[in-house]
């Protein structure tokens, strides 16, 4: 079990739902000394700006580099708040780390990299820097997990993740699609740890970031890091997804933040009887699974006896068909009985194929 101190204590001040801003890229002192004044009485409590920039391709913008850390002072001076900053390599922990950076973050194309990831813990050995990681590119619990036990590994307790969303070809809302149950499951498997959205990343649209915002508070994550920039549409890199700190305010003021229910011990009895009646519709469905699972292992043994291939494609497109148009007129929606149906017909293939693996002993013509 890894050894965490909740963001809470890491000693600068941070509250239970952190608000991160400032811009993408660390362009010019002038440009965060302005950034900086606009967020000036907002709830801001860690002022980002990336000094390296990984980028996809040769020629963008890949950030100023070290000489940029000393501008980060201007922020602090203005706003009284602690800075962070990505690093992905040696050189950039040794400079941060000189220049009095007060938290680090790994990006996602690091964290994607087991390699790079140890070579960031090899040079934060006998600090005690808080290090965020944000999820790797695609939606990969185990590389995520596996970055925080290196950073604990080498005695970094003051760790948090931040959730930016993963890479899908296939995803046209978003630029990075949010795959919320990733950093749920993460919180269960490292008790005490916070987890941060990057409504920014995610959405890659200024217009939908508000929306993003509300949903990662929704799903009780601890707080968001959103890209601020005092001129956006001239941003040198990402300036599509970045806001103005005016609209900053008005998207925090909006949230709804939702209360813990350890919180309201009164509320406990009330929905524990609501608890109790989900329990038992979760045993019944299980028992209705194991029934139709025994049915399946009977059509393996069919379809074995007959030399008939396991997958049926019309029968398959008149069960996707007819029970999608079931679960919508019962108010689910498509995505969950497409992922429901899919699971479902995954484990029944499973089932089937033991069947026709299965021999029978011969018998006396």
């Amino acid at each position: 079990m890894m050894n965490i101190i909740d963001i809470k204590d890491w000693g600068l001040g941070l509250s239970e739902h952190v608000l991160i801003a400032g811009p993408c890229s660390a362009e010019s002192p002038q440009q965060i000394e302005t950034i900086a004044k606009g967020l000036k009485g907002s709830p801001v409590e860690l002022f980002r700006a990336g000094v390296w920039k990984p980028r996809t391709r040769p020629g963008s913008f890949e950030g100023v580099g070290a000489e940029a850390l000393e501008w980060l002072q201007i922020a602090k001076d203005i706003l009284n708040v602690p800075v962070t900053v990505e690093v992905a390599k040696t050189q950039h922990v040794e400079a941060a780390l000189k220049a009095g950076v007060d938290v680090l973050w790994i990006g996602a194309r690091t964290t994607v990299n087991p390699f790079s990831v140890q070579e960031i813990c090899e040079a934060l050995k006998g600090t005690d820097i808080p290090v965020m990681v944000k999820n790797p590119i695609n939606p990969d619990l185990q590389l995520w997990l596996g970055a925080f036990e290196r950073l604990n590994k080498v005695g970094i307790k003051k760790v948090a993740g931040i959730h930016r969303g993963f890479s899908d070809p296939y995803e046209k809302r978003y630029r990075n699609k949010p795959e919320w149950s990733l950093p749920i499951h993460l919180k269960r498997m490292i008790p005490g740890i916070s987890v941060i959205c990057d409504p920014s990343h995610i959405a890659g649209a200024r217009e939908i970031i508000g929306a993003v915002s509300q949903r990662a508070i929704n799903f009780g994550l601890d707080g968001l890091m959103i890209e601020t920039h005092h001129d956006p549409d001239k941003a040198w890199s990402d300036a599509k997804q970045q806001i103005k700190p005016d609209t900053l305010k008005i998207i925090y003021e909006s949230l709804i933040f939702r209360e813990n229910v350890d919180e309201h011990p009164e509320m406990l009895n009330e929905l524990e009887q609501f608890r109790q009646k989900i329990d038992l519709l979760d045993t019944q469905l299980l028992e209705l699974f194991a029934e139709r699972f025994k049915v399946i292992e009977q059509v393996g043994d069919y379809k074995r006896e007959h030399n008939l291939a396991v997958y049926q494609p019309s029968r398959w497109e008149e069960v996707m068909e007819s029970r999608i148009q079931d679960g919508l007129r019962k108010n689910m929606t498509e995505k969950f009985m497409k992922s429901l149906l899919f699971a479902i017909h995954e484990e029944s293939v499973k089932k089937q194929e033991a069947q026709l693996k299965e021999t029978r002993p011969l018998t006396n013509a």
